[in-house]
């Protein structure tokens, strides 16, 4: 009997069954274990610590096709400020050279704009993950790009087109105007301007169970097409392969592509993006304190391999001795020229 939506969806919510899911692809083929002991990078471990990714919850003003953090505007999932009174710790502490907010939409988050304001006290780079509609969703965030640049912010935004279609397609009606007003704004403070310092970066995914097009060159096509209509200018294009978990994992499977998408990441395996993957190099905070790996890892609730389970327990001398906890799902970040929140890898 085929199930309902409904009923997939909330069986897919579970972490434990999708990872079942995923890991059925290691029946019929190789698993992510194997690939990086053919190269070479086995046992599979930190090179250190640069990056903190820190999801502020899970509250969202939007519920996109593709999320995998299941983010929406039911999710009750927020960070404390005690629990980021704990991170500020740990940069303070560590070799931290950049801190990347993400949620959910990170702005939601009540104590977003004094985490920032202590954040910017700090000799590191701030990266807010901005879903660009926020910013004019409610009279609340307007001031928040004047916020952004009075702090030094870097904005990453998602942007999985520069045509209206497929953008509303990927993420709700209406949502390409108002990222374009957005980005507008953006612009008219600085952000995106060469000489200004306000970095602007935009990010691309897939609409389908297909991986990223050269990076450099749909950045080129981006920004032709974003200046020629709209006026808009920005630094850096960053292209991100689907993962298959959370809601693209139930896409895949409604479509019956599963099997095919992972045997297309399988097969795209690249060693040299292997070793600059991003759980090498960064460290993931979940909404309630606890440790991943990665922001994937983090969704599929596959804690560190590690005694430092928890941001107030963490062990920055032993940190890098812990082996990285991989799946199947892995194979997304290094297949074809690699995959990582700063855009393709190789």
């Amino acid at each position: 009997m085929i199930k309902s939506l409904k009923a997939r969806e909330d069986e897919l919510a579970s972490a434990d069954v999708q990872i079942g899911v995923i890991a059925r692809s290691s029946e019929t083929l190789p698993t992510f274990e194997e690939k990086l002991k053919d190269i070479g990078l086995w046992p599979f471990r930190p090179t250190g610590l640069d990056i903190l990714q820190i999801n502020l919850g899970k509250m969202c003003n939007q519920t996109c096709e593709h999320c995998h953090v299941d983010a929406g505007p039911d999710r009750k999932e927020i960070m404390t400020r005690k629990v980021m009174d704990r991170c500020l710790k740990v940069v303070r502490n560590s070799s931290v050279t950049t801190v990347d907010l993400t949620g959910g939409a990170p702005e939601m988050n009540p104590d977003f704009l004094w985490f920032v304001e202590e954040l910017s006290k700090l000799d590191v780079e701030i990266i807010v993950r901005s879903n660009l509609t926020i910013l004019n969703s409610n009279k609340k965030y307007h001031n928040y790009p004047e916020f952004f640049r009075n702090h030094g912010v870097t904005v990453i935004s998602s942007m999985p087109c520069y045509t209206a279609d497929n953008v509303d397609k990927q993420r709700g009606d209406g949502v390409f105007d108002r990222s374009i007003e957005a980005l507008q704004t953006l612009n008219s403070i600085g952000y995106g301007k060469e000489g200004t310092g306000l970095n602007l970066h935009l990010v691309y995914n897939p609409g389908g169970p297909s991986l990223p097009p050269d990076q450099q060159s749909l950045e080129d096509d981006y920004k032709r097409e974003l200046k020629k209509h709209f006026g808009i200018e920005f630094n850096s294009l960053y292209t991100i392969t689907n993962l298959p978990i959370s809601r693209f994992l139930d896409f895949l499977l409604k479509k019956g592509r599963y099997e095919e998408y992972m045997e297309k990441l399988v097969n795209g395996f690249n060693p040299s993006a292997a070793t600059g993957v991003m759980c090498r190099n960064t460290l993931s905070v979940g909404w309630d304190g606890k440790l991943y790996d990665c922001d994937f890892n983090q969704m599929l609730e596959l804690p560190l391999e590690s005694k430092s389970k928890q941001i107030s327990d963490i062990n920055l001398n032993t940190l890098n001795e812990r082996e990285i906890v991989i799946n199947q799902h892995c194979f997304g970040c290094t297949a074809g020229a690699g995959s990582s929140c700063q855009g393709s890898i190789t």
